[in-house]
Protein backbone atom coordinates (compact mmCIF):
# COMPACT_ATOMS: atom_id res chain seq x y z
CA UNK A 1 0.00 0.00 0.00
CA UNK A 2 2.90 2.57 0.71
CA UNK A 3 6.43 1.51 -0.34
CA UNK A 4 7.88 1.82 2.96
CA UNK A 5 7.90 -0.87 5.50
CA UNK A 6 6.07 -0.63 8.89
CA UNK A 7 7.68 -1.90 11.93
CA UNK A 8 4.31 -2.80 13.99
CA UNK A 9 5.14 -3.21 17.72
CA UNK A 10 3.26 -2.45 20.70
CA UNK A 11 6.24 -0.46 22.34
CA UNK A 12 6.27 1.92 19.10
CA UNK A 13 2.70 3.50 20.71
CA UNK A 14 3.59 3.17 23.93
CA UNK A 15 4.47 7.07 23.90
CA UNK A 16 1.24 7.89 23.00
CA UNK A 17 1.71 11.46 24.62
CA UNK A 18 4.55 13.55 23.60
CA UNK A 19 6.59 10.73 21.13
CA UNK A 20 6.41 12.11 17.87
CA UNK A 21 7.20 10.22 15.03
CA UNK A 22 7.76 10.60 10.78
CA UNK A 23 6.13 7.17 9.81
CA UNK A 24 3.06 6.22 11.26
CA UNK A 25 2.42 4.38 14.24
CA UNK A 26 0.01 1.46 14.63
CA UNK A 27 -2.25 1.96 17.63
CA UNK A 28 -2.05 -1.43 19.97
CA UNK A 29 -2.15 -3.88 17.21
CA UNK A 30 -3.79 -7.15 18.42
CA UNK A 31 -5.48 -5.32 20.86
CA UNK A 32 -7.44 -1.88 19.10
CA UNK A 33 -5.91 -2.36 15.72
CA UNK A 34 -7.14 -5.92 15.35
CA UNK A 35 -8.52 -8.10 11.85
CA UNK A 36 -11.83 -5.98 11.81
CA UNK A 37 -12.01 -2.68 11.02
CA UNK A 38 -11.10 -0.07 13.28
CA UNK A 39 -12.17 3.84 12.93
CA UNK A 40 -12.31 6.91 14.32
CA UNK A 41 -10.17 7.65 17.40
CA UNK A 42 -11.12 9.73 20.13
CA UNK A 43 -8.59 10.08 22.84
CA UNK A 44 -9.52 11.87 26.38
CA UNK A 45 -7.81 15.27 27.21
CA UNK A 46 -5.48 12.79 29.86
CA UNK A 47 -4.19 10.66 26.88
CA UNK A 48 -5.47 7.34 28.87
CA UNK A 49 -8.40 6.29 26.96
CA UNK A 50 -9.55 5.65 23.85
CA UNK A 51 -13.07 5.66 21.83
CA UNK A 52 -13.16 4.11 18.59
CA UNK A 53 -15.47 2.54 16.18
CA UNK A 54 -15.50 -1.56 15.49
CA UNK A 55 -17.37 -2.72 12.50
CA UNK A 56 -17.38 -5.92 10.15
CA UNK A 57 -15.98 -5.83 6.85
CA UNK A 58 -19.01 -5.25 5.24
CA UNK A 59 -19.51 -2.27 7.71
CA UNK A 60 -23.24 -3.50 8.75
CA UNK A 61 -22.32 -3.77 12.37
CA UNK A 62 -20.89 -0.90 13.90
CA UNK A 63 -20.38 -0.33 17.45
CA UNK A 64 -18.24 1.77 19.87
CA UNK A 65 -15.31 0.52 22.40
CA UNK A 66 -13.34 1.95 24.58
CA UNK A 67 -10.03 1.29 25.86
CA UNK A 68 -7.90 2.48 28.78
CA UNK A 69 -4.08 2.41 29.39
CA UNK A 70 -2.14 1.57 31.99
CA UNK A 71 0.93 2.70 31.77
CA UNK A 72 2.40 1.00 29.00
CA UNK A 73 -0.45 -1.17 28.05
CA UNK A 74 -4.02 -0.85 26.83
CA UNK A 75 -6.33 -2.62 28.30
CA UNK A 76 -9.10 -5.37 25.80
CA UNK A 77 -11.54 -2.59 24.69
CA UNK A 78 -15.13 -3.25 26.00
CA UNK A 79 -18.46 -1.68 24.29
CA UNK A 80 -19.03 1.55 25.87
CA UNK A 81 -21.76 1.86 28.16
CA UNK A 82 -24.11 4.01 25.63
CA UNK A 83 -23.56 1.46 22.84
CA UNK A 84 -23.96 -2.04 21.48
CA UNK A 85 -28.13 -1.80 20.43
CA UNK A 86 -27.79 0.14 17.59
CA UNK A 87 -25.70 0.65 14.50
CA UNK A 88 -23.31 3.70 16.73
CA UNK A 89 -20.25 5.02 14.81
CA UNK A 90 -17.34 7.83 14.66
CA UNK A 91 -17.09 8.70 18.29
CA UNK A 92 -15.43 12.54 18.68
CA UNK A 93 -14.45 14.11 22.29
CA UNK A 94 -15.48 17.66 23.00
CA UNK A 95 -11.66 19.39 23.67
CA UNK A 96 -12.13 19.34 27.37
CA UNK A 97 -13.38 15.87 27.10
CA UNK A 98 -16.80 16.86 28.82
CA UNK A 99 -18.88 15.24 26.06
CA UNK A 100 -18.68 12.53 23.37
CA UNK A 101 -20.46 12.90 20.10
CA UNK A 102 -21.21 10.10 18.29
CA UNK A 103 -23.61 9.21 14.76
CA UNK A 104 -26.08 6.58 15.32
CA UNK A 105 -28.95 5.28 13.17
CA UNK A 106 -31.25 4.86 16.70
CA UNK A 107 -34.83 6.05 16.79
CA UNK A 108 -35.43 9.82 17.89
CA UNK A 109 -37.96 8.37 20.34
CA UNK A 110 -38.18 5.34 22.25
CA UNK A 111 -39.49 2.27 20.48
CA UNK A 112 -39.74 3.68 17.08
CA UNK A 113 -38.03 2.27 13.77
CA UNK A 114 -34.51 2.32 13.27
CA UNK A 115 -33.57 5.50 10.93
CA UNK A 116 -32.35 4.59 7.61
CA UNK A 117 -30.86 6.73 4.50
CA UNK A 118 -30.88 6.36 0.48
CA UNK A 119 -28.48 7.31 -1.68
CA UNK A 120 -28.51 5.98 -5.28
CA UNK A 121 -31.33 3.83 -5.16
CA UNK A 122 -29.48 1.77 -2.15
CA UNK A 123 -31.16 1.92 1.68
CA UNK A 124 -29.06 1.71 4.12
CA UNK A 125 -28.49 2.41 8.17
CA UNK A 126 -29.13 6.04 8.62
CA UNK A 127 -27.16 8.46 10.70
CA UNK A 128 -28.30 11.41 13.08
CA UNK A 129 -25.74 13.50 15.52
CA UNK A 130 -26.13 12.81 19.19
CA UNK A 131 -24.35 13.54 22.17
CA UNK A 132 -23.57 11.58 25.91
CA UNK A 133 -22.78 14.05 28.90
CA UNK A 134 -20.27 13.14 31.68
CA UNK A 135 -21.70 13.29 34.92
CA UNK A 136 -20.17 14.36 38.15
CA UNK A 137 -19.31 10.56 39.09
CA UNK A 138 -17.49 10.31 35.49
CA UNK A 139 -20.01 8.10 33.63
CA UNK A 140 -21.69 8.94 31.04
CA UNK A 141 -25.38 9.97 31.22
CA UNK A 142 -28.24 9.25 28.48
CA UNK A 143 -27.39 9.78 25.07
CA UNK A 144 -29.04 13.28 23.64
CA UNK A 145 -30.29 13.36 20.31
CA UNK A 146 -29.33 16.86 18.77
CA UNK A 147 -32.47 18.72 17.97
CA UNK A 148 -32.79 21.22 14.73
CA UNK A 149 -31.24 21.83 11.21
CA UNK A 150 -27.86 19.75 12.14
CA UNK A 151 -29.84 16.45 12.03
CA UNK A 152 -31.78 17.17 8.65
CA UNK A 153 -31.57 14.35 6.65
CA UNK A 154 -30.21 10.81 7.86
CA UNK A 155 -26.54 11.17 6.38
CA UNK A 156 -24.69 12.89 9.07
CA UNK A 157 -21.04 11.66 9.91
CA UNK A 158 -17.77 12.01 11.50
CA UNK A 159 -18.45 14.85 14.14
CA UNK A 160 -15.98 16.67 14.97
CA UNK A 161 -15.88 19.55 17.77
CA UNK A 162 -14.01 22.54 18.26
CA UNK A 163 -13.25 24.08 21.49
CA UNK A 164 -16.06 27.39 20.76
CA UNK A 165 -18.45 24.14 20.70
CA UNK A 166 -18.63 24.81 16.82
CA UNK A 167 -19.08 20.66 15.13
CA UNK A 168 -17.73 20.10 11.84
CA UNK A 169 -19.23 16.86 10.25
CA UNK A 170 -19.43 15.40 6.85
CA UNK A 171 -22.91 15.18 5.13
CA UNK A 172 -24.60 14.66 1.89
CA UNK A 173 -27.44 17.95 1.61
CA UNK A 174 -28.99 19.65 -1.20
CA UNK A 175 -26.08 21.67 -1.82
CA UNK A 176 -23.56 19.02 -1.53
CA UNK A 177 -23.14 17.94 -4.98
CA UNK A 178 -23.43 14.30 -6.11
CA UNK A 179 -21.25 13.45 -3.49
CA UNK A 180 -20.37 14.81 0.49
CA UNK A 181 -19.37 17.81 1.95
CA UNK A 182 -18.05 19.28 5.07
CA UNK A 183 -20.15 21.16 6.99
CA UNK A 184 -20.00 23.03 10.19
CA UNK A 185 -23.24 24.20 12.85
CA UNK A 186 -22.19 27.18 14.98
CA UNK A 187 -22.87 26.93 18.66
CA UNK A 188 -25.25 29.86 19.91
CA UNK A 189 -26.99 30.63 23.14
CA UNK A 190 -30.19 29.20 21.81
CA UNK A 191 -28.61 25.91 20.64
CA UNK A 192 -26.53 24.70 16.95
CA UNK A 193 -27.06 26.99 13.99
CA UNK A 194 -28.38 26.33 10.26
CA UNK A 195 -24.97 24.13 9.03
CA UNK A 196 -22.96 26.00 6.89
CA UNK A 197 -20.97 24.58 3.75
CA UNK A 198 -17.33 24.90 4.77
CA UNK A 199 -16.07 26.54 1.42
CA UNK A 200 -13.00 24.27 0.49
CA UNK A 201 -13.28 24.62 -3.50
CA UNK A 202 -14.99 22.76 -6.30
CA UNK A 203 -18.35 20.53 -4.92
CA UNK A 204 -17.45 17.99 -7.18
CA UNK A 205 -14.67 16.81 -5.33
CA UNK A 206 -16.12 14.37 -2.38
CA UNK A 207 -14.86 15.54 1.14
CA UNK A 208 -15.69 13.48 4.21
CA UNK A 209 -14.64 13.08 7.78
CA UNK A 210 -13.40 16.49 9.01
CA UNK A 211 -11.16 16.92 12.22
CA UNK A 212 -11.07 20.66 13.33
CA UNK A 213 -8.16 21.77 15.29
CA UNK A 214 -9.72 23.08 18.84
CA UNK A 215 -9.03 26.74 18.45
CA UNK A 216 -9.87 26.25 14.34
CA UNK A 217 -6.81 27.10 12.62
CA UNK A 218 -6.94 24.54 10.05
CA UNK A 219 -9.01 21.40 9.37
CA UNK A 220 -7.83 18.11 8.15
CA UNK A 221 -10.10 15.68 6.00
CA UNK A 222 -10.38 13.15 3.75
CA UNK A 223 -10.56 13.26 0.58
CA UNK A 224 -9.44 13.43 -3.19
CA UNK A 225 -9.14 17.07 -4.25
CA UNK A 226 -7.65 15.62 -7.76
CA UNK A 227 -4.41 14.22 -6.54
CA UNK A 228 -5.05 11.29 -4.48
CA UNK A 229 -2.83 8.58 -4.96
CA UNK A 230 -5.07 6.29 -3.45
CA UNK A 231 -8.77 5.70 -2.91
CA UNK A 232 -8.88 8.80 -0.58
CA UNK A 233 -5.80 10.87 1.22
CA UNK A 234 -5.78 13.22 3.71
CA UNK A 235 -5.82 16.82 3.14
CA UNK A 236 -5.23 20.32 5.50
CA UNK A 237 -7.14 23.65 4.62
CA UNK A 238 -5.73 26.58 7.05
CA UNK A 239 -8.17 29.52 8.08
CA UNK A 240 -6.65 32.55 7.30
CA UNK A 241 -6.76 35.36 9.56
CA UNK A 242 -10.04 37.13 7.25
CA UNK A 243 -11.83 33.67 8.14
CA UNK A 244 -11.97 31.95 4.61
CA UNK A 245 -10.15 28.40 4.31
CA UNK A 246 -7.15 28.50 1.79
CA UNK A 247 -7.02 26.06 -0.74
CA UNK A 248 -6.77 22.40 0.53
CA UNK A 249 -3.20 20.44 0.17
CA UNK A 250 -2.38 16.95 0.12
CA UNK A 251 -0.36 16.20 3.63
CA UNK A 252 2.95 14.85 2.11
CA UNK A 253 5.06 11.86 3.70
CA UNK A 254 3.85 8.59 4.48
CA UNK A 255 0.51 9.78 6.26
CA UNK A 256 -0.75 9.16 2.57
CA UNK A 257 -1.00 5.68 1.21
CA UNK A 258 -1.88 3.63 -2.41
CA UNK A 259 -4.89 2.63 -0.12
CA UNK A 260 -8.09 4.05 2.03
CA UNK A 261 -7.03 6.73 4.52
CA UNK A 262 -9.88 8.58 6.65
CA UNK A 263 -11.07 9.46 9.50
CA UNK A 264 -7.82 12.06 10.32
CA UNK A 265 -8.46 13.67 13.62
CA UNK A 266 -5.90 15.99 15.76
CA UNK A 267 -4.93 14.56 18.94
CA UNK A 268 -3.91 15.73 22.36
CA UNK A 269 -0.09 16.55 21.41
CA UNK A 270 0.84 19.20 19.25
CA UNK A 271 1.25 17.64 15.15
CA UNK A 272 -0.56 14.42 16.40
CA UNK A 273 -3.16 13.35 14.27
CA UNK A 274 -4.76 9.53 14.58
CA UNK A 275 -6.91 8.34 11.58
CA UNK A 276 -7.44 5.16 10.04
CA UNK A 277 -6.21 3.05 7.01
CA UNK A 278 -6.10 -0.36 5.58
CA UNK A 279 -2.95 -0.07 4.42
CA UNK A 280 -0.20 -3.78 4.35
CA UNK A 281 3.10 -4.42 3.43
CA UNK A 282 2.41 -7.69 2.78
CA UNK A 283 2.24 -11.04 1.72
CA UNK A 284 5.49 -11.03 -0.33
CA UNK A 285 6.19 -13.31 -3.01
CA UNK A 286 7.35 -16.37 -2.84
CA UNK A 287 6.19 -16.65 0.63
CA UNK A 288 7.55 -19.32 3.39
CA UNK A 289 4.82 -21.82 2.63
CA UNK A 290 1.87 -21.92 5.46
CA UNK A 291 0.30 -24.04 7.59
CA UNK A 292 -2.76 -23.79 8.17
CA UNK A 293 -2.12 -22.45 11.63
CA UNK A 294 0.35 -19.44 10.38
CA UNK A 295 -2.23 -18.78 7.62
CA UNK A 296 -4.81 -18.38 9.92
CA UNK A 297 -3.19 -16.04 12.02
CA UNK A 298 -1.51 -13.86 8.97
CA UNK A 299 -5.38 -13.71 7.66
CA UNK A 300 -6.56 -12.52 10.88
CA UNK A 301 -3.90 -9.82 11.85
CA UNK A 302 -4.14 -6.06 11.51
CA UNK A 303 -2.76 -6.37 8.21
CA UNK A 304 -4.77 -8.22 6.78
CA UNK A 305 -6.17 -5.52 4.75
CA UNK A 306 -8.53 -4.51 7.16
CA UNK A 307 -9.14 -0.52 8.82
CA UNK A 308 -6.82 -0.26 11.64
CA UNK A 309 -6.40 3.12 13.74
CA UNK A 310 -2.90 4.47 12.89
CA UNK A 311 -1.40 7.34 14.49
CA UNK A 312 1.50 10.64 12.71
CA UNK A 313 2.82 13.28 13.23
CA UNK A 314 2.26 16.55 11.08
CA UNK A 315 4.22 19.29 13.04
CA UNK A 316 6.39 20.07 10.66
CA UNK A 317 3.61 20.88 8.61
CA UNK A 318 1.97 23.48 11.18
CA UNK A 319 5.50 24.83 11.35
CA UNK A 320 5.58 25.30 8.10
CA UNK A 321 2.78 27.50 8.46
CA UNK A 322 3.19 29.35 11.19
CA UNK A 323 1.93 27.30 13.92
CA UNK A 324 3.97 25.98 16.78
CA UNK A 325 1.89 24.57 19.57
Amino acid sequence: MRSSTYILTTTLFLGLIGATAMAGELLAPGIISTGLQETSAAVTPDGKTVYFMRSDFAEKDDTILVSHRDGKQWSVPEVAPFSGQWHDSEPALSPDGKRLYFVSNRPLKEGGEALVAELGGKQFPGTNLWYVEQQSNGKWGTPVHIDGQINDGAQIYNPSVAASGNIYFSAHRPDSGKLYQIYVARRTESGYAAPERVDLGDVAQNRMDPGIDPDERYIVYSGNEGDSVGSTDIYISFRGADGKWAKPERLPGDINSTSLDIAPVPGRVFGEVYLSSNRSDGPRYPKVRDDLGSLQHRLSSPENGSRNIWRFDISLTLKDHGLDH
